[in-house]
């Protein structure tokens, strides 16, 4: 069923695809100010400096499957999936919010992104920055349902500055600095607030195709059993649509998850293979 729904939303995408997806993520009008530093508003898994432009709503729909070392009996993990599904909205130039839903943990998702600060290609910023702040909700059914669970302890934050530079028109990076709070730990010994640095990158292979990479590395989390998220994937942009499809050691789409949750070794197999289709609507 979600391979009938991915196939048929890309199908009639293709139909009624009008226009460019750059015009609908611009994020201004000045010829002095640098466009299309990333393709979408995702690098991969994490966020990148793009957001819809004013009136521009943003349907994504990203999926991961199990992972490879699986073997056949899981048909290299396609037998198994995990999926999110958000809708982006430009309030204003340089100012969108959304909400997603994610089957991983059974996780609602509010966010706002808001643009700070522009690169220009003459005098100006050098770099682009972009703030990310999220609200998260774990809704699984509590593991222990007679004692007295707080509804607080279903939520944890994040809270991003994408800083990022389109070096030529091949070639884009972007660094992350990420701040995770979880109101709520398995363990004392587990803490609640972390911090994680993000590097990602963007090499334009022809015009409507690039190669993305993207790691994210932990900080200060001796006493978790946690690896560093690393992504390599493609970007393929074909209208009003962007079809990225990579392989990740993150199983969570969302940043607590794959920022702070990734338990994947790529040295053992443990690899996933998934994508991301986003469509936008200019109303």
């Amino acid at each position: 069923m979600r391979l009938l729904l991915f196939f048929v939303f890309t199908v009639t995408s293709s139909l009624f695809a009008q226009e460019d997806l750059f015009s609908l993520l611009g994020d201004g009008k000045s010829d002095t100010e640098v466009h299309a530093t990333f393709k979408g508003t995702r690098v991969i898994n994490g966020q990148s400096i793009e957001l819809p432009a004013k009136g521009v709503l943003q349907f994504v729909i990203e999926h991961r499957f199990g992972t490879i070392n699986s073997g056949a009996y899981e048909l290299w993990g396609i037998d198994q999936s995990t999926m999110r599904m958000s809708l982006d909205y430009g309030v204003c130039e340089g100012l969108a919010v959304g909400v997603a839903r994610n089957s991983f943990q059974k996780t609602f998702e509010a966010s706002a992104k808001a643009k700070l600060l522009k690169q220009k290609v003459a005098d100006g910023s050098p770099v682009s920055i972009t703030a990310y702040h999220a609200v998260f909700v774990n809704s699984l059914h509590w593991l222990n349902p007679e004692r007295e669970n707080l509804f607080s302890s279903r939520l944890s934050y994040a809270h991003q500055f994408m800083i990022a530079k389109k070096i030529n028109q091949s070639l884009s990076l972007q660094i992350t600095p990420s701040y995770i709070h979880r109101n709520l730990v398995e363990t004392e010994a587990m803490n609640n607030d972390y911090m994680a640095l993000g590097f990602g990158g963007r090499y334009k292979l022809s015009k409507r195709v690039s190669v993305n990479a993207e790691y994210f590395y932990q900080l200060d989390r001796p006493d978790e059993d946690f690896t560093n998220s690393l992504s390599l994937g493609f970007d393929i942009e074909t209208g009003g649509h962007v079809f990225q499809l990579h392989l990740t050691n993150s199983q969570g789409m969302f940043e607590r998850a794959f920022i702070g949750e990734t338990t994947g070794k790529w040295s053992q197999g443990d690899i996933y293979f998934g994508f991301n289709i986003s469509r936008v609507f200019d109303l």
